[in-house]
């Protein structure tokens, strides 16, 4: 178990997880019992929106149980549905929000300048 402490993980490993193609009917209770047996969880969060719905964040107390986690999950199927874990990323989804943000600001320039 020391070993593992002392193993240096990839930089894209965290603790907090991006779970896709949930059932929809899944519970936050039965998502605690099959991501609680990798170890201690801090919180999940199980999208109920339209747009969030079979989707979920998983955050472990240690990165190495969420490293756990997402190797033995990954392809898992609950309810005929197969799981896609990934390690979330937020540099991604700020990536994303300044792509927007610049192609506005582009717009606006475009228009104030009368370019097309």
């Amino acid at each position: 178990m020391n070993a593992q402490r002392s193993a240096r993980l990839p930089p894209d490993v965290n603790r907090v997880l991006f779970v896709r193609n949930l059932p929809f009917k899944i519970t936050t209770e039965e998502m605690y019992e099959v991501f609680g047996k990798y170890g201690a969880i801090r919180q999940i969060r199980v999208g109920n929106a339209a747009d969030t719905r079979g989707t979920a964040f998983v955050v472990y107390e240690d990165i190495f149980d969420a490293k756990n986690a997402c190797d033995h999950l990954q392809g898992f199927n609950i309810l005929g549905r197969y799981l896609i874990v990934l390690y979330y990323q937020q540099n991604k989804v700020t990536k994303k929000m300044n792509l927007k943000q610049k192609e506005e600001e582009i717009a606006q320039m475009k228009e104030r300048y009368g370019v097309d």
